[in-house]
């Protein structure tokens, strides 16, 4: 194995207690790079301490900014140092989120440079709407030699209709245009907690965004934007990792500092499972006593399934009785987790988009490989099911979206350890 460590469940344990969410990875990447368009220093709160916060704190120090990182505390930013355009290949490749920097160079500067962007490797993720977006807002964009150029005399305000809905490609068009003469408007966007979260940052720094949630966005260009002190909202995707972890281990879980409504369409399926959940303004209180039932699940971009909780969902089901089927829409090569719960016992069959998933009595621990973050997810939820120990070898993976998951599910009574791979 390539890793240097791997991660040791013994499993058949049920969660119990209170943990609280950190701070949301999918905000806090697009988050950063914002801090670029500021003409003064601003500070982020609640960042989550997890590598593509780290990735993005060598980059933008890389683009001349100054920055003062506390992990887990605050990041303070003073962009007026700031005068690179390149991101390198050995920087972009470290996360997916470092195309926005993209956008936020042509905001700031007008030009930008950044080599093709890496992270998971769960199916094509074209960036041919984020270009048409730029190029409907004055910038010319060429794709060559492994990298994103782009440049813009000046960026105008207009009219932007993606062909398909895109996180990205909203996020990206909403960075450039904050600092584009006039207005523009994105049509068939996103509506996404963290495009809301990203609009209200750049809105306390003076920008102009409106429709931050609807499929409509209207963004007046300002030429100058102050500095601000902001707090990134809770990560949605580790708050539903959390609830199907306590499902999936019989367990009694609050989850604190979350936001319930951006969980309803997880909070159905378990509900439709059995589970019993409950919240309150701030907290989820997942309990599960009895049998799980098989269901259904259909991935769609908010506010249905989101993608991001389809492999942690799939663990879960796979002891369900009865016949689940999950249906990807959104990554093409979301599945390859399947065969790692196919090692440790899982009845699944896989057909293009499409998995089948016959419940079995129990999951045995196994040794497993994580093959991107999400996968990562599943197979800690499915070595905290399992009987037996499990062990996850490539553990980096989760590093990238979760923060300190092990202290998190230790404090909840799991029984988990790294070891150093001999």
């Amino acid at each position: 194995m390539s890793g240097k460590e791997k991660m040791m469940i013994s499993g058949g344990m049920p969660l119990e207690g209170v943990v609280r969410v950190s701070g949301g990875k999918n905000t806090s990447v697009a988050v950063i790079p914002a801090t670029l368009l500021c003409d003064e220093p601003c500070t982020i709160e609640n960042l989550p301490d997890i590598d593509d916060v780290r990735a993005l704190v060598d980059i933008l120090r890389s683009l001349g900014a100054e920055v003062d990182y506390e992990p887990g505390a605050f990041m303070r930013v003073d962009p007026r140092t700031a005068h690179g355009c390149q991101v390198g290949y050995r920087d972009a490749q470290r996360l997916r989120a470092s195309y926005y920097l993209i956008g936020a160079l042509l905001g700031r500067q007008g030009k930008a440079e950044v080599a093709f962007p890496g992270g998971c490797k769960i199916g094509t993720r074209p960036i041919d709407q984020h270009l048409k977006g730029f190029n409907a807002i004055g910038a010319r964009t060429e794709e060559r030699g492994g990298a994103i150029f782009a440049d813009a005399e000046e960026l105008t305000g207009g009219d932007v209709f993606f062909d398909v809905v895109t996180v990205g490609g909203t996020i990206n068009v909403m960075l450039a245009a904050c600092k584009a003469q006039g207005t523009t408007v994105l049509h068939n966007a996103a509506k996404e907690p963290h495009i809301v979260d990203l609009a209200n940052f750049l809105n306390s720094m003076g920008a102009r965004v409106k429709g931050a949630g609807t499929d409509t966005i209207r963004i007046k260009g300002e030429s100058w934007l102050h500095g601000t002190t902001y707090a990134v909202i809770p990560d949605q995707i580790e708050t539903g990792t959390l609830m199907i972890a306590a499902a999936a281990t019989h367990g009694d879980v609050e989850i604190s500092g979350c936001i319930p409504t951006h969980m309803e369409a997880l909070t159905a399926k378990l509900l439709e499972m059995g589970v019993r959940v409950t919240d309150s303004d701030d907290a989820i209180r997942v309990r599960m006593n009895g049998a799980h039932r098989a269901v259904n699940v259909k991935t769609q971009v908010y506010p249905g399934f989101p993608t991001d909780l389809q492999q942690p969902m799939s663990a879960l089901l796979t002891t369900a009785h009865g016949t689940s089927i999950i249906q990807e829409t959104i990554f093409e090569s979301r599945f390859k987790h399947m065969d790692e719960l196919v090692r440790m016992g899982a009845n699944i069959r896989v057909v293009d988009r499409t998995a089948i998933i016959e419940g079995v009595p129990t999951l045995y621990g196994a040794p497993v490989t994580t093959t991107d973050l999400r996968a990562g997810a599943a197979l800690l939820v499915a070595g905290l099911m399992a009987k037996g120990e499990t062990e996850i070898y490539e553990p980096e993976y989760i590093d990238r979206g979760y923060e300190h998951i092990e202290d998190k599910l230790r404090s909840l009574g799991a029984v988990i350890r790294r070891e150093p791979i001999e």
